[in-house]
């Protein structure tokens, strides 16, 4: 399929479903994806190739951890949307939700595949939220415009797969999943079917041609307008500044190799720094944990938040990062970063200060690397071997 006929599919999906709704907003992360859906519907409407509708929001989640490439282009694309009269949202986490402050604040570790708090802390929460004050302002429900597309992830093909079997979702030319009367919005993907290669194309030339500073999220990616498309930037997926969900952060690399944003080089500590805070010595451990009804939690000697020692240091750490990147910044003439601004520091300081632990923690707990005899399913206790010494 050409980028020109996944075009024509994706209009007719909009035409179609469009109608049928007064109001719509797109959700946009500033990712490929939802920079190609949002760049791609303003023009659809702006040629009147779909119907415009009463009103347009386009909801951009900022996250405060985007690479700060992508976080510029999304900033340029939103300003460039402001111009042309549409209603533009940045949509930012709750002060005690943002990454450091709820890390260092209440001391939760770092996110990881089994505990990932950061989806739904840094972004889902706080769009759900917006959205739902787009909802109420205009009385009924919306039609939420999405970037999902085929290809991106073997769990999310599936989930699509099973949804377009049942309640009134279909797929080909976009993604429709249907909810109830009361809900805020129903959901359409319409570039679902778009292949990378079009996703690529759009970027680096069509949406530029329309106004929009688009070419910096392909290079981002790895890919360039002299460049040729190469399986490696192709299958290349982007997250937070040095991610720890994923074995290498090759976006950062992407970006750090490039000579305009070789001074953000220093952020690469960042993941290191994420499995060192991860340690037992860093953090509390639960013993002799019990149920509300007397009897012992199944898991004994669980690894818990992290110490206000240890959050203290670890706030150092970001601080002298983040003031590394900027001095470089300051010598080169380049934009300067804030993984910490002075309303979250505050909040982090008032926060340890408070000593602040997640529900069921209040800091007495021992340390995780303290030894301690094993309790038992039975509640009988193994004494230590050795003492310490």
């Amino acid at each position: 399929m050409t980028l020109s006929k996944s075009i024509d599919l994706s209009a007719e999906s909009l035409s179609h479903y469009g109608a049928l709704y007064k109001h719509w907003a797109i959700a946009f992360s500033g990712g490929k994806d939802s920079s190609a859906t949002v760049t791609l519907v303003l023009h659809l409407i702006e040629t009147g190739r779909i119907p415009k509708p009463e009103s347009l929001t386009v909801l951009y989640a900022d996250t405060r951890q985007e690479l700060p490439p992508l976080h510029a282009a999304a900033l340029g694309i939103i300003e460039e949307l402001g111009k042309r009269g549409i209603d533009t949202r940045i949509v930012l986490p709750e002060l005690d939700h943002r990454y450091f402050v709820y890390m260092l604040g209440r001391g939760v570790p770092p996110p990881s595949n089994t505990f990932r708090w950061c989806t739904p802390k840094l972004k889902v929460m706080s769009m759900e939220r917006e959205l739902e004050k787009v909802r109420q302002q205009h009385g009924e429900k919306l039609l939420m415009l999405t970037g999902v597309r085929i290809g991106e992830s073997a769990a999310r093909d599936q989930r699509i797969a099973i949804s377009c079997t049942k309640d009134g979702g279909e797929c080909g030319q976009g993604w429709f999943q249907q909810s109830s009367s009361q809900a805020v919005a129903d959901t359409l993907a319409p570039i679902l079917h778009w292949r990378i290669c079009h996703v690529w194309d759009w970027l680096m030339f069509d949406a530029p041609a329309l106004g929009f500073p688009t070419e910096e999220i392909a290079a981002v990616y790895g890919m360039t307008n002299e460049g040729t498309e190469s399986e490696e930037p192709l299958s290349l997926r982007t997250g937070c500044i040095g991610c720890p969900l994923v074995q290498e952060d090759r976006a950062l690399e992407a970006v750090v190799s490039e000579a305009q944003w070789a001074y953000l080089a220093p952020l690469r500590k960042l993941r290191p720094l994420y499995r060192e805070i991860k340690k037992p010595q860093y953090r509390h451990r639960k013993h002799g944990e019990v149920k509300k009804d007397g009897t012992l939690a199944a898991k004994q000697n669980r690894l818990g938040p992290i110490t206000l020692e240890s959050r203290r240091w670890m706030l150092e750490q970001v601080l002298a990062i983040q003031e590394e990147v900027n001095q470089a910044a300051r010598r080169e003439n380049c934009p300067t970063i804030s993984l910490i601004n002075d309303e979250e520091l505050a909040r982090i300081e008032e926060l340890i200060a408070a000593k602040t632990y997640p529900e069921k923690w209040d800091g007495t707990e021992p340390r995780g690397d303290e030894w301690l005899p094993e309790i038992l399913p039975d509640g009988s206790i193994q004494l230590l071997l050795f003492d310490k010494f």
